[in-house]
This record gives C-alpha cells, sequence and structure tokens, in this order.
C-alpha cells in the first residue's frame, strides 16, 4: 500500500516507502557527559566524554558541588561558601521502555532560577523530591523532581528545630528531620543528637532516634542508612511508621571513629561508607555481620561504587594509587598509580582528587596537572587524559546508553 500526503503519493514524490523507513531508524547511542566545576573559577564546565573538544560553560556565584538530579535530567550546582544553588538541563534524558529505554540528547543550557539561602549543604533525593539543607537558616528547601525536569519550580520549606548542618529526607508522606542539641558553643552550630519524623511544617511526629553526629546519608533497596558516633543507623518503612534499627560499630573496628560519609548501591542492598581517615566500611544491613573494615594504606581521598560492575567500590588514597575494592568480601582486589600524591593535611576543601563513573571508566579530576584523568575499571591503567583549564575540582557523569529515535 503506498502512503498519501495530501493527496499525492510517495512514489509521485520520488521516494520510496524504504527511504521513508530509514529516516525513522532507530540507533543504539551511549553517552557520557562530564559536568565538572573549578576549585578557584566560578563556573561549571560541561563536554562529552566521546567528544570533549566541545565546550559549555556556565557562570556560578562560587565554587560548586555538583550533583545529577531529577532523573539525570537537571544537575544542581550547590554553592555553600556563596548561599547559591544553581541548577542546569544536562540535555540527557531518559525514557523506559521495559525492555529498554529510550535517549533523547541535546545541547545542555543553564536554567535562569537560582535558589538563594544561608549556606546550602546537603542535597538528597528521594520520594520524588530533592532536599537541599540552609544549614544556617534552619530549614531544608523540598524541590519536586518532576517540576525540576520541566524547569518548573515550587518550593516548600521544612523547619528545623534549630539551624545546623543537618538533613531533611523526604519520606512518604512526611519527612525524617535531623534533630539538633538545644545548646551549642559559642560560635558555633550546635551538634547533632538524632533524627524524627515531622509533619511538613517541621512538628514532630514520631519519637527521636538517636544518632550523635549524625552525618552522611544514603538510600540503598528500601533502606536510608545514616552515619553516626554509636554506629549505622538504618531506617526502613514498617506497618506503622518509619522503623530504626542502630547497627553499632563491631569491636575490632577502631575506637573513637565514626562512618561520616556512605554511597547506597542501586542493584543490591548494600552501602560503602568512610571510616576514619584511612579506611572504608561495606554495610549490608541484612547480613551478620553487618558490616566489614577495609583498612587502607594511606589516608582516603575520595571513593565511589561502580554502577555497572556492582560489586567494586574504588578509593583513591593520598599516595595517588587508586583501589578495587570487592564490597561482597571487603578486599582489595588490585590498585594502580594514577595521580601524583595528594595530602589531607590542611584544609577540608583544599584542591583533591574527584572521582565518578562513566560505564567501563572510572573519571578523576586531578586539580594540580589541569586534567581529567580516564582511567579503565578492568586493568585500572590510564586510557586517556583531557585537559581543563583551571583546578578542575568536583565532578559528576551523567549518560549511559539507549535507543535515539
Amino acid at each position: 500500500m503506498i502512503k498519501q500526503l495530501g493527496g499525492v503519493s510517495l512514489l509521485a514524490l520520488g521516494l520510496s516507502t524504504s527511504v521513508f523507513a530509514d529516516h525513522h531508524k532507530e540507533e543504539d547511542m551511549t553517552v557520557y557527559r562530564v559536568f565538572v566545576g573549578d576549585h578557584e573559577a566560578a563556573q561549571v564546565t560541561a563536554f562529552d566524554l566521546n567528544a570533549p573538544e566541545k565546550r559549555w560553560t556556565f557562570a556560578t556565584k562560587g565554587q560548586v558541588k555538583l550533583y545529577p538530579i531529577a532523573g539525570q535530567s537537571v544537575i544542581a550546582a550547590v554553592q555553600s561558601f556563596d548561599d547559591q544553588v544553581n541548577f542546569i538541563r544536562s540535555g540527557i534524558s531518559f525514557k523506559d521502555h521495559g525492555g529498554h529505554s529510550d535517549i533523547d540528547v541535546t545541547e545542555p543550557s543553564a536554567i535562569q532560577f537560582t535558589l538563594g539561602g544561608a549556606r546550602p549543604f546537603h542535597l538528597l533525593e528521594h520520594d520524588g523530591y530533592v532536599s537541599i539543607n540552609m544549614d544556617q537558616g534552619g530549614y531544608s528547601v523540598m524541590l519536586n523532581s518532576h517540576e525540576l525536569s520541566e524547569g518548573e519550580f515550587q518550593r516548600y520549606d521544612i523547619a528545623l528545630n534549630h539551624a545546623h548542618h543537618g538533613v531533611v529526607v523526604p519520606w512518604g508522606k512526611q519527612w525524617l528531620s535531623s534533630v539538633a542539641a538545644d545548646k551549642a558553643e559559642e560560635g558555633s552550630l550546635p551538634p547533632r543528637v538524632g533524627i524524627q519524623a515531622v509533619d511538613a511544617k517541621g512538628v514532630a511526629t514520631g519519637k527521636m532516634a538517636t544518632c550523635t553526629g549524625l552525618h552522611g546519608e544514603s538510600f540503598s533497596g528500601e533502606y536510608l542508612a545514616l552515619g553516626c558516633k554509636e554506629g549505622v543507623l538504618t531506617v526502613k518503612e514498617g506497618a506503622s511508621g518509619p522503623e530504626y534499627k542502630m547497627l553499632p560499630y563491631p569491636d575490632r573496628f577502631p575506637e573513637g571513629e565514626m562512618t561520616g560519609h556512605l554511597i547506597g548501591t542501586k542493584s543490591f542492598q548494600s552501602f560503602f561508607g568512610s571510616y576514619s581517615k584511612k579506611g572504608v566500611v561495606t554495610i549490608d544491613p541484612t547480613a551478620e555481620p553487618a558490616m566489614q573494615l577495609v583498612e587502607l594504606p594511606f589516608g582516603r581521598i575520595d571513593f565511589t561504587v561502580d554502577p555497572v560492575k556492582i560489586k567494586y567500590g574504588y578509593v583513591l588514597t593520598e599516595d595517588g594509587r587508586l583501589h578495587r575494592v570487592n564490597l561482597l568480601n571487603a578486599k582489595i582486589e588490585a590498585s594502580a598509580q594514577v595521580t601524583e600524591p595528594y595530602s589531607l593535611e590542611g584544609h577540608w576543601n583544599d584542591p583533591r582528587p574527584r572521582l565518578a563513573m562513566a560505564g567501563d571508566e572510572i573519571i578523576i579530576t586531578d586539580p594540580n596537572a589541569s586534567l581529567i584523568r580516564r582511567i579503565s575499571t578492568e586493568s585500572l591503567s590510564e586510557i586517556g587524559t583531557i585537559d581543563v583549564e583551571g583546578m578542575p575540582y568536583n565532578i559528576t557523569v551523567i549518560g549511559g546508553s539507549g535507543l535515539s529515535h
């Protein structure tokens, strides 16, 4: 059957049906887009890993920490030292179709909306909301993830009991809020003492679960995990609300230390966390023992988990060596030199490398060399570098594979 276009057949136009089909042919596409913040310059630079010569630059107010949100369609640039958050359309979006995902790729662009607040810091996303804590403002800002993906903004502020370096976690129809002590040392924010369920006005609706020094939070499977001095506090949804369980640090762990940064794995229920300056810990809330310690030869610079080879995590240490850690048995399986040494002495925000993942590559910023290093997850060898002006520092990578129509 020949299709008609306004009474004129395709054959009459000199076009065959096969040409028409080719014009709409699907193709597999893999794209990884890198967003990197400079340590000194107030800007974000973006480029595609397979075409790094083409760059996009976005001005900010100050130094940024970068977070992919809203299904990777938006990048949040949190500027803790400059009381502002910028948002960038990543230009990459996915639509799930069960057996496959469609990928749509356009150029990234700045969203003409900035969020102001006193010392924005921790950002997390859960249950369709992005939460950004305003440490010195005494509240967390909630933004709807879907609205963000559409470039729309309607904020909801959840009050904290006191201004502090905390977090509010979207949790179904309620919220979980960190709780600060009523007293603080002069010139300091009050210390965190626990977490509890609150309503939309920040009023407690449940008892506080103790979590002294609460810092570091992440999701994996049905669990939220929080770093505490007493151990790692896990939370899951129960029949009558949040159920809390403290996983104490094993006796063999070095005393006086705690987990302060947690990464949840996406494909199985596990967490990868910091422990002291020279250790990382694997956590499975359902296993016994729940925690296993990996002792490192030098201080830990940064770490991440592999979303493709899901049993692995990677840790960069002060000596410039990258270590592949098996999350299942808590063993270092391989190590390789990837950068010059970087000392942990000095300020916590001094320029040091940061890690991100792009398929079968580990992407590492090397501020002193003004480079992005591409490292094979298989061999831990360098497979390429990308020159970046200035001091590339915080980084995030988004993307993946899909069908392009």
